[in-house]
């Protein structure tokens, strides 16, 4: 198929080559590469064709840029056992996938850039000292809580600089165009985690604290021996493992903290801790959760058999609505401590959420909306398309489950909307992203909103995105872990499904993607993980922001019962993923 003008209504005059050809990928894109501004006929609620606007670049040699990327060095233990630190690793090889097309000999003088961008998933930027955490439950499973959880936003503001710090993409030397986050942008859905994650994005000063103004109040001052006790000399589980008394810790924890903003334009997926309070409980949650999360009382210690009850109901969702835990909390008011009631950490609704995306204040370098329109706001959709080059086309997927659970699924009409777009847009390449996995779109609860919606699992997204040629990749997060998948579907069509490691738990890694069209019958997708710019090596002295964001790491590799696993094998970092073309 032709794939030289893709949509009708996309901007005239631009010579992709010369667009792409730019150097100096950040500065480009945050002024004179491809703007993506999203206009409102984006939006899920209509069946036109996505609109951008171009802006020519400068055109300069491509040259690979691997500096700061897994590809050139990882963090990596410098010891054998115990509590281990961090130091400079070798990097992660490139591995050439060929289970759905055989790479050609000769493809890499051939090919032509058609896109490369950067993914972002589950930062979980968390207010730890919000009063409905389920810390406790770590009396059962021991990594229901990390030692590191309240660095998540010097950690993600280390994230964005090592993008700012890129200066093209590291298999074709294109420049980056947009990073996407693919949800769970914050971890309890509160307001407060909510401005934070703007800000990261966009920029600006972020104290991440709540309740009494620079005074932490949570499980790590509590002298609970369950969670590591950084600032007091009480002889913690997490200390008889080797971890630092640091004093300072909680005091630098909650101080104020700058981001610069990317310095290119970003969008935004929605993830199921974005959408639903604890990530689990439907968006129509029991009120009493609402004033608790609110209030003066936080749980901090409950029996280990308890705690795998409620362990037990979220994960078998035998309490999607949270009237089980209201009854939980309630059981246990006696043993709950005090702390300073804050509004901030209310519950924000799907409106608070794209009201907070459509405000000039969070902009940044764009785009207007990061995705979302108006039209979203008065349909009640968290869906949209938009152009990502001439040849390309990005579709943002709203997989949570508003009827509750972690696990996702997507009702009809949306459904339906992919398909149309897909066909709609026939003639251009496509990147689907979404939280969820294509296994772990398992949970079909109807949408209080939409009760009469049927909803729909990643089998059947999988059979849709398989009927149109021009799929290549499906981009989400969810799992924490790094799984690159084939999927082949009948007549030779067939794409990548791209799970990235989130930047929680160790390897804590975002994902560079890039297009290239080989010039021979195939496509290559190259995939490249990135570390944040900290350091690998710490200093315990060294409490300032890099200086958190560092530690943020190796508390993360240390965290006692993390899996091992997450940053996948080989053949699921960095890749060059070959298809044949459609």
């Amino acid at each position: 198929m032709s794939r030289t003008r893709s949509v009708t209504a996309s901007a005239t005059g631009v010579n992709r080559r010369t667009v792409l050809a730019a150097a100096g990928a950040v500065s480009l894109c945050a002024g004179a590469g491809y703007a993506l501004r999203p206009t409102d006929s984006q939006a899920a609620t209509t069946a036109g064709a996505p609109v951008a606007r171009s802006r020519q670049a400068t055109a300069a040699p491509l040259a690979p840029y691997t500096k700061g990327t897994t590809l050139a060095s990882v963090a990596a233990p410098r010891n054998g056992s115990g509590y281990r630190r961090l130091g400079d690793g070798p990097g992660w090889q490139r591995v050439v996938r060929d289970e759905l097309a055989a790479p050609k000999s000769g493809r890499a003088a051939r090919r032509t850039a058609l896109a490369a961008f950067v993914q972002f998933t589950d930062l979980h930027l968390m207010d730890v000292q919000h009063p409905l955490r389920l810390e406790y439950l770590r009396s059962h499973d021991v990594h229901a809580w990390r030692p590191h959880e309240a660095l998540t936003v010097p950690g993600a503001i280390s994230l964005v600089e090592r993008v700012n710090a890129l200066r093209g993409a590291p298999a074709t030397g294109a420049p980056l165009h947009f990073v996407m986050t693919t949800g769970d942008n914050t971890d309890n859905n509160a307001r407060s985690e909510l401005e934070w994650f703007m800000k990261v994005m966009s920029g600006g000063r972020i104290t991440p604290d709540s309740g009494a103004t620079g005074h932490y109040e949570g499980v790590q001052n509590s002298g609970l021996k369950l969670y590591w006790q950084p600032g007091s000399a009480t002889r913690d589980h997490d200390k008889a493992l080797g971890f630092p008394h640091l004093e300072e810790f909680l005091a630098a924890a909650i101080r104020e903290v700058r981001s610069p903003g990317l310095a290119l334009p970003w969008y935004s997926t929605v993830g199921n801790h974005d959408a639903l309070p604890l990530g689990c409980y439907g968006s129509h949650a029991d009120p009493y959760l609402a004033e608790a999360a609110v209030g003066g009382k936080k749980l901090m210690d409950v029996s280990a058999a308890d705690a795998k009850k409620l362990q037990d109901a979220i994960k078998n969702a035998k309490d999607p609505q949270g009237a089980g835990y209201r009854d939980f909390l309630k059981a246990h008011a006696r043993s709950m401590r005090s702390v300073t009631p804050d509004d901030r950490r209310a519950p924000y609704t799907q409106a608070d959420y794209l009201k907070a995306h459509l405000d000039p204040a969070y902009q940044g370098h764009g785009p207007a909306g990061h995705g979302y329109s108006s039209a979203n706001l008065d349909a009640g959709t968290q869906y949209y398309a938009f152009r990502i080059s001439d040849d390309v086309i990005g579709i943002s997927l709203d997989t949570t489950d508003a009827g509750g659970h972690y696990e996702g699924s997507l009702g009809t009409a949306q459904l339906k909307w992919l398909d149309r777009t897909l066909k709609d847009n026939k003639d251009s390449y496509a990147v689907v992203f979404s939280h969820h996995t294509s296994k772990t779109m398992t949970n079909t609860r109807p949408d209080p909103a939409r009760p009469g919606e049927k909803r729909h699992g990643g089998a059947e997204v999988v059979s849709v995105l398989s009927a149109h040629a021009n799929v290549l990749a499906w981009v989400n997060g969810h799992i924490h872990k790094n799984v690159v998948t084939p999927h082949r579907a009948p007549g030779g069509r067939s794409f990548w499904e791209i799970s990235t490691a989130s930047h929680v738990d160790h390897p804590q890694l975002a994902r560079i993607i890039e297009l290239a069209d080989n010039k021979d019958g195939t496509v290559s997708l190259f995939t490249t993980l990135i570390e944040s710019a900290a350091p690998h090596r710490t200093d315990y002295a060294d409490l300032s922001q890099t200086g958190l964001a560092a530690l943020y790491r190796e508390l993360s590799y240390n965290a006692p019962g993390a899996s091992t696993t997450l940053a996948g094998t080989a053949s699921d970092r960095n890749t060059e993923l070959v298809l044949k073309k459609g």
